[in-house]
């Protein structure tokens, strides 16, 4: 029964990346790991390919509609896509199982993979639903005219690079706020462009788990395929939803499952 609610849950992954960009990588963990019934690592790993690809036909179907800004996406996924790969390949296998003990409460590799990725996903929603200052173009457009502040943007696109090795996620969360606040993208172009650079990202981080992992590759085409279907349902669906209601529905749901892992991983 489970194994059934988790392909269903797949349709709703894509459809999630169709309509906000970001989000599949956020459902897709949590579904392998709590209904599926694989380990965090494991799942981290399978994610990127079940988002990588099912981005990849996001950014096809989006391209066609003259959403993707593609220089920018490009600029973006450079820097991630390096952290993302270093992640995957050293950094995630080098983790000892079992990293430290708190009284009786012992935090493990998948613990930690876990609530590291409900905590970024916390600060991500938060800066969604936060008011932007009226000056914040004028403000920006002065930093991003200094060549130090262009190597500070590449140092924090390398560093949630890292970060989405670590958790397995696409990267949508942390990449459309900075496709709205600094490439000064609308929701709408944001999700869209989010989703080459999840699509990057994904596939060739996923590369780093084929020296490491063993891959179940006929449940991993079966998931993804439900998965593409719902991102083409998502990107027909998201003609009929605004800027605003996309950026306020999107920081909600981040926050919303942030908080649902925070709970099963250190209280339940």
């Amino acid at each position: 029964m489970l194994e059934y609610i988790g392909y269903f849950c797949a349709v709703v992954i894509g459809m999630v990346l169709g309509l906000t960009g970001t989000g599949g990588a956020i459902l897709t963990v949590p579904v392998l790991v709590y209904l599926m019934g694989f380990n965090p690592v494991t799942a981290a790993a399978y994610s990127l390919f079940i988002v990588g690809t099912t981005s990849t036909f996001g950014t096809f179907q989006n391209f066609r509609k003259g959403t993707v800004e593609i220089r920018t996406g490009f600029i973006y996924a450079f820097p991630s896509l390096i952290g993302v790969f270093l992640s995957r390949r050293f950094i995630v296998p080098a983790l000892p199982d079992v990293l430290f003990t708190i009284s009786d409460f012992t935090v493990t590799k998948e613990i930690f993979v876990m609530v590291l990725f409900a905590i970024i996903m916390f600060m991500s929603g938060i800066s969604m639903l936060k008011p932007k200052k009226k000056d914040d173009d004028t403000e920006d457009e002065t930093k991003e005219s200094s060549g130090s502040n262009r190597i500070w943007m590449f140092a924090k696109v390398f560093f949630a690079g890292i970060v989405v090795g670590l958790v397995g996620a696409g990267g949508g969360f942390l990449f459309i706020p900075l496709l709205i606040y600094v490439a000064k993208l609308p929701m709408k172009k944001a999700v869209a462009t989010s989703l080459l650079i999840i699509a990057i990202n994904s596939l060739i981080g996923f590369t780093g788990d084929l020296f490491t992992a063993t891959i179940n590759w006929i449940f991993l085409f079966t998931f993804t395929i439900f998965s593409v279907m719902g991102i083409f349902t998502g990107i027909f669906l998201s003609r009929y939803f605004n800027d605003a209601k996309l950026k306020k529905g999107f920081g909600i749901f981040v926050l919303t499952m942030a908080a649902f892992i925070m709970i099963r991983e250190l209280i339940v």
